[in-house]
């Protein structure tokens, strides 16, 4: 069974967030085509939300294609659903480093001194400082 956790301090509404979890569980071998996924009880249970508010996620995650119902059995990822999803996390990626790279612009940084913190943001994450358990870190 996969772990799902969400970020507090995430602005977005709970319901997208557990959506991107489970996207980036998909993307990154956690999740794979034909395996279900918890049911919608057991994961409001999980994250302490209300089960309307996964069962909203879950009908996103089916209209996009990436989640599909198995009679009697409940939700299961969709075959193909694996590139689909590793797009998406990198397009989420990409837009959210746009805008701190134009926040960091803004403020006058010199785009070496970003490249430079970047570089040095990814070493820290690949030698796992600050405790951060992320996607592909144990927890989704």
């Amino acid at each position: 069974m996969i772990i799902l956790d969400l970020n507090a301090a995430d602005e977005r509404p709970i319901y997208g967030q557990i959506a991107d979890r489970v996207r980036f569980a998909v993307a990154g071998g956690a999740l794979r085509p034909g395996e279900m996924v918890p049911s919608v009880r057991d994961l409001s249970k999980q994250l302490v939300v209300n089960p309307n508010t996964v069962a909203r996620a879950y009908r996103d995650l089916q209209a996009e294609g990436l989640l599909e119902s198995v009679r009697g059995m409940g939700l299961q990822v969709a075959e193909g659903a694996v590139e689909r999803c590793r797009e998406a996390r990198r397009e989420m990626v990409r837009q959210r480093l746009r805008r701190v790279i134009d926040e960091a612009r803004q403020g006058r940084m010199d785009p070496a001194e970003i490249e430079a913190i970047f570089h040095e943001e990814c070493r820290r994450a690949a030698a796992g400082e600050n405790g951060a358990a992320g996607p592909g870190r144990g927890h989704v």
